[in-house]
């Protein structure tokens, strides 16, 4: 059993930064990709990016070039550095592990991040 908590959500102004923080408890966590999707009001969720064990990463074309993920696998988190923030940024971001065999997906309670000026 894998559990999530995110952290980092708020209100920023566009053009502003946020960084989303994931931390996993479980156990072999080499087994697991990782990532953060994210849901607006209205929408269905949606990827925002990937990383994989071995840090082999993918982004939504929407976030391309702005977004970062990154994971720490002695620390089993996982974060999400968002640059140059677009109001239709907006949205809940949940945090994602799926074991890479069985393609069980576990999922935070997902964190609010809303760009407004």
């Amino acid at each position: 059993q894998v559990q999530l908590v995110e952290s980092g959500g708020g209100l920023v102004q566009p053009g502003g930064f946020l960084r989303l923080h994931c931390a996993a408890s479980g156990n072999m966590f080499s087994l697991y990709s990782l990532g953060w999707y994210r849901q607006a009001p209205g929408s269905q969720r949606e990827l925002v990016a990937t990383i994989t064990y071995s840090t082999k990463t993918t982004y939504a074309d929407s976030v391309q070039g702005r977004f970062t993920i990154s994971r720490d696998n002695a620390k089993n988190t996982v974060d999400l550095h968002m640059n140059s923030l677009k109001p239709e940024d907006t949205a809940v971001y949940y945090c994602n592990a799926q074991n890479i065999i069985t393609r069980a997906n576990y999922w935070g309670p997902g964190t609010q991040v809303t760009v407004s000026s």
